[in-house]
């Protein structure tokens, strides 16, 4: 359904940084910035692009918006938190884990821009 994802970032560098490492513990490669500044992920499902707002205005979040990333294991989903953590990530949510009224397992982070992103396994 989805070709892209574009998210504001008022640190292209920092937020680089960041979503290198993150998707990093997901096997995508580093982010290629473009000749306009931006920051994409180019993968075989889609593409997560990182730009600063073209209207000039700072990049904030969408309240009520998340992002979800699929993990292979509980494992993956701790170490892409720890990744997102030790790079400018803020956790957010209740602390990684199972859900057991889900039966899913859930990451929540905060990127340096303050957009909520979430690591996501179903168990069954």
């Amino acid at each position: 359904m989805f070709s892209h994802i574009m998210i504001g970032a008022n640190n292209i560098a920092e937020a680089k940084s960041f979503y290198d490492a993150v998707l990093g513990e997901l096997g995508c490669a580093p982010g290629v910035i473009d000749p306009k500044g931006r920051c994409f992920y180019f993968t075989e499902t889609g593409v997560l692009g990182l730009s600063v707002p073209i209207n000039g205005e700072p990049a904030c979040h969408g309240n009520g918006s998340t992002i979800g990333f699929n993990v292979t294991s509980t494992e993956q989903g701790d170490a892409w938190h720890a990744a997102g953590i030790a790079n400018g990530g803020i956790t957010c949510e209740d602390p990684p884990g199972v859900r057991a009224d889900a039966d899913i397992y859930l990451a929540y982070l905060r990127d340096p821009s303050g957009n909520k992103i979430c690591a996501l396994m179903r168990m069954g």
